[in-house]
C-alpha cells in the first residue's frame, strides 16, 4: 500500500488531494493548523468511505521550531498505523496568501509569507526525507503568481517562485534515489485560501473568470485528481517540472 503525507490537507486544494489519494487506495497523513474538527471529520470520511487509514497531525508553520515534533509524529504514526518506517509521496501544499504593496511591506508580513510558503516546505522535506521511500515522489504546490506580476503580491509571488526553483534543485539532488520532484502552479482558485478572500470580495470573481480561457475560477477538485496523477507511476519519467493548472488564466 502507498502512503502519502500532505501538508495543509484539511481544506481547499489540500483536502481535494487527500480525498483523491484516498479514493485511489493511498493511506494519508495530512496536516491542519486551526481546523481540528474539520480534520477529524475528514479522517472519519476517508476511513468510512474509502477503506484506507488516515491520520491528521497539527502543524503550524509559523510556530517556533515545529519540524522535529512533526517528524516524530509522522514516524510514530507510520509505525503504529501502517507498521512501516517509510512513506511514498510528499505533497507540500500548506501556505498562506495575502497582498501588501512594496512600500508598505512589514517584517511580520514578510516572515509569515516566507515561513508558510517556502521555509515550511524546505524543512518539512528536510525532516521527512529519511522516511521517504526511494523511487517516491514530491509535489510542491506553487502558484501562477510566481511568474504573473499582480500588483501587491510581490512577496507572495517571490516565495512561490522560490518554491518552483527549489523544486528543480531538489529534483537533481534526489535523482540518485530515483525520487521525482515536481511542482504545480494553480491559477486563481475559489477556496478558503487567504482568509476566504473570494467569499468576502465576490466582485473579484467575474473579472478573474473573464481573464481565464475556460471561463471560470479553479475549484479544489480541479487539482486533486491532477496532483494525484502526477504522483503516480503514470508520471514516473517526469521530474524537475512546473505544471501550470489555471484553465488558461491570462492566456
Amino acid at each position: 500500500m502507498k502512503i502519502a503525507v500532505v501538508t495543509g490537507g484539511s481544506s481547499g486544494i489540500g483536502k481535494a488531494v487527500v480525498l483523491e489519494l484516498a479514493k485511489r487506495g493511498v493511506g494519508v497523513i495530512f496536516t491542519y493548523n486551526s481546523r481540528k474538527n474539520g480534520a477529524d471529520t475528514l479522517v472519519q470520511e476517508i476511513e468510512q468511505n474509502y477503506g484506507v487509514r488516515a491520520v491528521a497531525i497539527k502543524l503550524d508553520l509559523n510556530a517556533p521550531t515545529p519540524f522535529d515534533p512533526f517528524a516524530e509524529a509522522v514516524k510514530k504514526n507510520l509505525a503504529q498505523v501502517w507498521d512501516t518506517q517509510t512513506f511514498d509521496y510528499l505533497v507540500n501544499n500548506a501556505g498562506i496568501g495575502g497582498a501588501m504593496m512594496a512600500h508598505e511591506v512589514t517584517e511580520a508580513h514578510f516572515e509569515q509569507m516566507i515561513n508558510a510558503n517556502f521555509k515550511g516546505a524546505v524543512f518539512v522535506t528536510r525532516h521527512l526525507l529519511p522516511m521517504l521511500a526511494d523511487a517516491g515522489a514530491i509535489l510542491n504546490v506553487a502558484s501562477t503568481s510566481a511568474k504573473a506580476q499582480t500588483i501587491g503580491f510581490s512577496i507572495y509571488g517571490a516565495t512561490k517562485a522560490a518554491l518552483v526553483n527549489w523544486s528543480k534543485y531538489l529534483a537533481k539532488e534526489l535523482a540518485p534515489r530515483k525520487i521525482r520532484v515536481n511542482s504545480v502552479s494553480p491559477g486563481p482558485t475559489h477556496t478558503n485560501f487567504s482568509d476566504s478572500a473570494f467569499d468576502k470580495y465576490p466582485e473579484y470573481i467575474q473579472p478573474l473568470a473573464d481573464e481565464t480561457a475556460l471561463g471560470r475560477l479553479g475549484r479544489p477538485e480541479d487539482f486533486g485528481s491532477a496532483i494525484a496523477h502526477f504522483l503516480s507511476d503514470d508520471f514516473a519519467w517526469m521530474t524537475a517540472q512546473d505544471v501550470e493548472i489555471s484553465g488558461g488564466h491570462r492566456l
